[in-house]
């Protein structure tokens, strides 16, 4: 992956971690192995966390000041990790798209790090981050239509398209379905948040894609 000039001279502590899954076997959720595991660090993030320190935390402070440095509010659109966390002590119920998902959902949750993940088959290319132009189009996961992107927003592209605005919302193109066989897995990092913790993410994740979807992963590789 490459960063912009521009992007490392506004953001130069901002890292990401990429790796690659192959095997990988997705099977819709419900997997009651997988189930018992999302109560288990459901569990385990109550031990961890109140409704009330969350806004506190150090992590999430990190993700949500870098939210609104480029414009979002992160109490409207939270952080990947957060939301999850803010779901699980609410009592709300867990997100169960399928069992790659759920499983790198659960490595977000835990480690306090957004996590994407990309169907790797429909990458073309080598990825960049960049702002996005005034105009650019983009529809993300569940979006009926694209919308018109602004220059402030960080965005990932392959050779072709737009995969993802980071580092919120990934491409409807891209994204991992039962058919799935290869994964793209990029741990969002932001300024404040360490080069280990976005290593430790990357091991829980491919542990969990491991055991709940069959996969193998690649070293990650930080950049830039």
């Amino acid at each position: 992956m490459r960063f912009t000039r521009e992007i490392t001279d506004k953001f130069p502590g901002l890292h990401v971690m990429v790796g690659r899954m192959s095997g990988v076997n997705v099977r819709e959720s419900k997997d009651a192995d997988l189930e018992a595991f999302k109560q288990e660090v459901s569990g385990i993030i109550r031990s961890k966390h109140t409704i009330e320190d969350v806004k506190n935390d150090p992590d999430f402070r990190a993700y949500r000041d870098f939210f609104w440095s480029i414009g979002v509010d992160p109490t409207k659109t939270r952080p990947a990790s957060e939301a999850l966390v803010r779901r699980i002590l609410s009592g709300g119920k867990l997100p169960a798209i399928n069992t790659a998902v759920d499983a790198y959902n659960m490595a977000s949750a835990s480690s306090s790090v957004p996590i994407a993940a990309f169907d790797d088959d429909m990458i073309e290319g080598e990825l960049l981050m960049r702002f996005a132009l005034e105009g650019e189009k983009f529809r993300g996961i569940g979006m009926k239509d694209p919308i018109d992107l602004k220059p402030n927003q960080i965005i990932i592209t392959d050779s072709k398209k737009i995969i993802a605005v980071y580092p919120y919302r990934d491409s409807d193109d891209t994204k991992v379905t039962a058919d799935t066989k290869s994964m793209r897995v990029i741990v969002c990092g932001v300024p404040g948040i360490s080069n280990d913790k976005l290593e430790k993410a990357y091991e829980t994740c491919a542990e969990n894609l491991g055991k709940y979807a069959g996969a193998t992963a690649s070293e990650g590789k930080l950049f830039p």
